[in-house]
């Protein structure tokens, strides 16, 4: 009988919850360079110095703005900025894997990945295919020099296939040694997915996240493109970001990093910032005694 009622009074207690406070979210964080294209164009110095202010130390690239990797990699460093990862293109990947390798060295990044599959028409198995052996062949050549590759979700991937979708064959035929993934979220919301069960789902695979809003009331499709201002300041989109988060650090995503790609970055900025300092979800009162 005293057993049964242990049992009872810990059912209960594991049913309770409380709230996390305020700053749940203690992600690895970072800014994609990308968010900022407009301001690179024109001052390269200043808007690492921007960067520097809105208070990031560490950045993912898509690009080194006519600047040699060595020297952009001593822009940032002048600023204490670092390279964690970047993008570069599919067709390099493909064609100069070892290229990629040497240019990542250069600017002392820990993951390289690719932003987009390019595609003809409707993303197709047989392109799913191709791609996976493209991620695979670049995966064993990066590792080589000591660096992760990962592909970043675009939306298109999310095509109807078997009981699933070409998302999952592209998961199911690339190697989990050499190819990993960065969850963009919008690009999984557009599409109709649910970010924290693909999270649960694939686990350890996902290693890197972009933080990025859909605009509410915006429809999405397969397509992979929307117009940049349906990026919104993060939480007031589409995204349930605590379930999303929760799932994330539950499965060890190792970095996150803020996109926006709309004409109002420098405003929301701040608001993105802000909102992960006070983002919180709720936990059992059991699930915290094994903190």
């Amino acid at each position: 009988m005293k057993f049964l009622l242990c049992c009872a009074l810990i059912l209960a207690l594991a049913a309770v919850t409380i709230p996390a406070q305020a700053g749940s979210f203690k992600g690895h964080l970072g800014l994609q360079l990308y968010s900022l294209r407009d301001s690179f164009n024109h001052d390269v110095p200043g808007t690492l110095d921007r960067v520097k202010n809105f208070g990031f130390a560490n950045v993912e690239l898509a690009g080194t703005y006519g600047q040699s990797p060595e020297q952009f990699r001593d822009l940032l460093a002048a600023r204490g900025l670092k390279a964690i990862a970047g993008h570069f293109s599919y067709e390099r990947f493909k064609n100069d894997p070892e290229g990629v390798a040497r240019e990542a060295r250069a600017l002392g990044m820990r993951y390289a990945g690719c932003p987009w599959i390019t595609h003809a028409g409707a993303f197709d198995e047989k392109q799913c295919r191709e791609a996976a052996a493209v991620f695979n062949h670049a995966g064993t050549v990066l590792a080589s020099h000591g660096i992760q590759f990962y592909y970043h979700t675009h939306g298109y991937e999310f095509q109807p296939f078997g009981d699933g979708t070409l998302f999952d064959l592209l998961m199911h035929e690339t190697n989990p040694k050499y190819v990993s993934y960065e969850m963009d979220v919008m690009w999984v919301v557009f599409p109709g997915q649910d970010p924290a069960k693909l999270l649960a789902k694939y686990g350890p695979r996902w290693k890197l996240m972009h933080l990025k809003d859909l605009r509410k009331g915006v429809a999405g499709n397969l397509s992979g493109g929307t117009d940049p201002n349906n990026d919104v300041a993060l939480g007031t989109g589409q995204t349930d970001w605590p379930a999303v988060l929760k799932a994330a650090q539950k499965v060890g995503v190792k970095w996150y990093f803020i996109e926006d790609e709309s004409k109002s970055v420098l405003d929301q900025m701040p608001q993105h910032l802000s909102y992960l300092k006070q983002v919180s979800w709720k936990r059992s009162w059991l699930a915290r005694l094994f903190d």
